[in-house]
Order: C-alpha cells, then sequence, then structure tokens
C-alpha cells in the first residue's frame, strides 16, 4: 500500500496525518500553533473550558491556529457528569457550529479515568442530537464494542492515565480493541514519548492522540516533529507486517554451503 493514500477517515471525512494535538499546557499560543505545524497533525483538539475561543478581548486560539486550516475537534476535558459534557458540546456547536467532537467524562481528579457510566448517558443524548462521537474511554473492550454499537464514530482507549507519560499499560486490550471495531481507535492518553506512539501504531490503532507529551516536552518543536515520524513509522511498520516471533536464533545468512574446515 503506497502511505500516501493511507488516510485516517473519521465521520465520512479524510486525513493525512494520523497523530492528533491538543492544544493546552503551552507556554503561549505561539509555542502552541509552532508545535502544531512540526506535528503535522490535521485535527487539534480543543477543551472548551481551558482554552478561549468566545472572548474577543483577549488572546484567542483561532488567531495562531486558524480553524480554515486545522480541523477543531471540541472536547469536554474537566467534566464529571454527562449532564455537563452534553451541555458543554452543544454550547461549542452554537458558538462554532462544531459537530465533530471529543466526548470525556472523568471520574476523579486523581486518576482522570473515565466515568464509563457517565460516558455511555452522554453518547446516548448526543448521538441522538446529531453529533459525531468520539469516545474517550478505559481499554475495556467490551466497552470499547458498547460505544461502538451505539454510533460513536472513533474509539479512543486510554494507554496510561491523562498526563502521566507512562506509554501503552494495556497492550493486550488494546490489541483487542483493535482487532473487534470497525470504526477507527485512537490512542488518548499516557504516550511520553515517540517510541510510545510507534507502538501503539505498530499494534494496529488508526491514530494517536497527544498532548502533554508534546507541550511538556524540554523542547515541544522537536518532540512534535519526532511525534510526526513516530507515528508514520509505526504506521509503516504496521502496514508491512513485522516478522514472526521465534524463541530462537535464526541466521540471517543461509548455513547450506558454507565454507568448512576438514
Amino acid at each position: 500500500m503506497n502511505i500516501e493514500n493511507d488516510f485516517l477517515e473519521i465521520a465520512g471525512k479524510k486525513f493525512h496525518s494520523r497523530l492528533l494535538v491538543g492544544t493546552g499546557k503551552y507556554v503561549s499560543f505561539e509555542e502552541t500553533a509552532h508545535a502544531i505545524e512540526a506535528s503535522g497533525a490535521e485535527i487539534v483538539t480543543v477543551a472548551l473550558r481551558r482554552v478561549n475561543i468566545e472572548k474577543k478581548g483577549e488572546p484567542m486560539l483561532q488567531d495562531f491556529i486558524s480553524p480554515l486550516k486545522y480541523t477543531y475537534l471540541p472536547n469536554t476535558a474537566g467534566c464529571f457528569t454527562a449532564e455537563d459534557a452534553v451541555r458543554t458540546l452543544k454550547l461549542a456547536r452554537q458558538a462554532g457550529g462544531w459537530s465533530l467532537v471529543k466526548l470525556e467524562v472523568l471520574s476523579d481528579d486523581k486518576t482522570l479515568y473515565p466515568n464509563v457510566i457517565q460516558t455511555i448517558r452522554a453518547c446516548e443524548m448526543l448521538i441522538k442530537d446529531d453529533f459525531q462521537v468520539m469516545v474517550y474511554t478505559n481499554d475495556d473492550p467490551i466497552v470499547a464494542k458498547e460505544l461502538e454499537n451505539m454510533g460513536c464514530c472513533a474509539i479512543m482507549p486510554l494507554g496510561a492515565p491523562i498526563g502521566s507519560g507512562l506509554g501503552i499499560q494495556n497492550r493486550l486490550n488494546i490489541e483487542f480493541i483493535v482487532e473487534q471495531s470497525k470504526v477507527p481507535v485512537l490512542v488518548d492518553a499516557g504516550v511520553g514519548t515517540a517510541s510510545d506512539a510507534s507502538i501503539a501504531m505498530e499494534i494496529g490503532c488508526d491514530g494517536v492522540l497527544m498532548n502533554t507529551a508534546i507541550a511538556k516536552a524540554q523542547n515541544p518543536i522537536k518532540m512534535a516533529r519526532a511525534m510526526k515520524l513516530a507515528v508514520e513509522s509505526g504506521r509503516l511498520a504496521f502496514l508491512a507486517g513485522r516478522m514472526e516471533k521465534k524463541k530462537f536464533a535464526s541466521p540471517s545468512s543461509p548455513i547450506i554451503g558454507k565454507i568448512t574446515q576438514n
């Protein structure tokens, strides 16, 4: 397969980049813009409770990251109930006309794990109201399948707790989710460095979403570039098909006809 024609398709729209990046935690909007450009991302997540998209008297994200160039993905970071998340996304649709959204309903401040019950309730309300929902969830394949069956357009299991940088902690479950899903699966949360992103792509994930790994790197611009290359190389490795794993050594050169001493 030609990697140039290998698109990520979400809710009927095609994207060249399989790396999605957040817009929070940077030291400035200028740094945000430079990092996103270096990442090659086409979709940027916007935490509506934390980023100014409406107050025109203050610096606005849109002044630095054009909605004409990037697909804005409003998210519900900081919401702990289904009602709060739905209200937030309805306000986003009124403000910017966005219907493709990222839903996350959190359980507590310490773990930031998804509250699955509240997440399912929010999905039901949003899908009924014609939102296209990309949903942050835990790494439970049963829950992931239920969310897909409800009509979510992408499943986004965590690799590790949000902002932890621990990488994928339960690779087997992520693989189960990838194997069973008919919609895109994107690892969301926990990526810390480029190798984490490559692993996610090598096991067949359709994409990776990250924020802290880039924004809190010592050099966010360089890390953004590294993440771009990691996602691309991981995807290419997945498409190429890795060699079979073996318990014992296998010589790189044939041993038949080798020179021997009498």
